[in-house]
């Protein structure tokens, strides 16, 4: 099942965007050197392993630019793809083609690099019941996609923006003179406001976390920052009562250990900031 947020509006929105900023007001490379009316042909191939993401998005993106384009997809979103493999094959008007290449392979390359990466460390923490979820650490403007793609690779898609959820993080406890008053104000505003919304707050401490437990009335508390003993501690301390997320600097190194910590869901913002892109080219044939 799709995520709420990755509606066909959205998606051609970013489409129309993304064109808008790479074509302009032409592409005068093909416009200037393909015949005009010249068909032909060109395969997605795929120069690594991995999980590929975003091919049904390049279908998107090849109708959106001309609907005669004919697209074959030759493998789907989630599947595990090695060196050699073809992705799709589109066939249609040789300018429209490269035209829409580089903004196929450029949302691909990130996507499936995203995908992979999420697929490998999800798959470290499958014998515990920690979730692996992404963060807002995304690029501008390229977040649905960014989004898309850790879902594509198993991972949970945490909040995907600031309005669809309240996450009280450490300078708003600061700036607010406390845990306390700041879930305070915050029960009230949203009750005032008539939204409904989750709350989850930043811990740094065990100190902290107690604070959160004797106020209540929010869904999740995160750990941020814990070394291993403390974070044990932290979730002893909770037990059912709240949502646990581990967060903060976690690296793939460190992972199972957090995971076997007994927290409900690990954040890691390299999941979207830090990948490496797949190598995949459109070549004619």
């Amino acid at each position: 099942m799709k995520p709420a947020y990755l509606t066909e509006d959205a998606v051609q929105a970013f489409i129309k965007s993304a064109f808008k900023e790479d074509i302009g007001p032409g592409d005068y490379s093909s416009l200037a050197s393909i015949p005009e009316g010249k068909m032909g042909q060109a395969q997605l191939i795929i120069k690594a392993d991995g999980i590929i993401a975003g091919i049904e998005l390049a279908e998107k993106i090849f109708k959106a630019y001309d609907p005669e384009l004919q697209v074959e997809l030759l493998i789907a979103d989630g599947d595990a793809v090695k060196y050699g493999d073809i992705g799709l094959i589109v066939k249609g008007s040789s300018a429209s083609i490269l035209s829409s290449e580089r903004l196929v392979l450029n949302c691909m390359q990130r996507m499936s690099g995203i995908a992979t990466l999420t697929h490998r460390l999800t798959e470290k923490i499958l014998h515990t019941k920690a979730r692996l979820m992404d963060t807002r650490k995304t690029t501008p403007n390229f977040r649905l996609m960014e989004k898309w793609a850790v879902h594509i690779g198993g991972g949970i898609n945490h909040r995907f923006a600031l309005y669809d959820m309240v996450m009280l993080k450490d300078n708003h406890v600061d700036f607010a003179g406390g845990i306390k008053p700041a879930i305070r104000r915050t029960k009230k505003y949203l009750e005032a406001h008539r939204l409904d919304l989750k709350i989850e707050v930043e811990t740094r401490n065990l100190a902290e976390v107690a604070e959160v437990i004797e106020i209540g009335g929010v869904d999740y508390i995160m750990l941020d920052n814990m070394d291993y003993e403390t974070m044990k501690q932290a979730v002893k301390l909770i037990g059912n009562q709240f949502k646990t997320e581990a967060s903060g600097g976690i690296t793939e190194e460190m992972l199972v250990e957090v995971a076997e910590c007994g927290v409900d869901f690990i954040s890691m913002g390299a999941l979207t900031h830090s990948v490496q892109s797949m190598d995949i080219s459109l070549k004619a044939f």
